[in-house]
């Protein structure tokens, strides 16, 4: 029954081509992969260390380092550790909204805001972090050592020490809390003055 037999596998073969493919939530990137070793006994044995930035591109972004005994393994241990680790980023106009500074063991860096159309003036891991974390235009310098897990660190803590505008300590926030500490010392003064009087 041939005929038979090439309807069976049309379906079959309809059957996954009109499955919906699963769309992935968060952007996954391996920065790194090391091979690293471990001494024992009979010699050393061998495992691989994986650097993973995993982001939604819209403020939300984590880092994971996980060792395995293949890179699959090792790579998927690390979005889960990544996953588990997310931070949220403040974002203004597809940008950052002033620049902030960070310092993880020897790698520092800079990060500043940059006018639309920009894009990213960044390389390696502090561009794979900035990019999942959903900023599109933005200026770095990445100073002191280039080790590449301290960067991604030092750029995460760099971004999360962002302040919304909302909290911003400005000379017209300073002078109005100035003039309220003021009024509140005055009713203060002339509460105690009534008790005064009163005894």
């Amino acid at each position: 029954m041939p005929g038979y037999q090439q309807q069976r596998d049309n379906r079959k073969r309809g059957d996954r081509r009109d499955m919906p493919m699963e769309e992935k939530q968060f952007d996954e990137r391996v920065v790194n992969i090391d091979r690293v070793a471990r001494v024992v006994k009979g010699g050393r044995r061998f495992r691989f260390r994986a650097l993973v930035v995993v982001g939604d591109k819209k403020g939300k972004v984590g880092i994971g380092i996980a060792k395995g005994a293949d890179v699959t393994t090792a790579i998927s241990k690390a979005v889960e550790v990544a996953k588990k680790n997310f931070v949220e980023i403040t974002l203004y106009k597809d940008t950052i909204p002033h620049e902030a500074e960070a310092k993880v063991g020897g790698a520092r860096i800079l990060v500043k805001p940059a006018a639309p159309g920009t894009g990213l003036i960044a390389g390696g891991v502090v561009r794979t972090v900035l990019e999942v974390s959903g900023i599109k235009n933005a200026l770095s310098k990445s100073l002191g050592s280039t080790n590449k897990i301290n960067t991604a660190y030092a750029t995460m803590a760099a971004l999360t020490s962002v302040e919304p505008a909302k909290n911003w300590l400005t000379r017209q926030v300073q002078a109005k809390k100035a003039t309220a500490d003021k009024a509140e010392k005055k009713v203060a003064d002339a509460t105690k003055a009534e008790k005064a009087e009163a005894k």
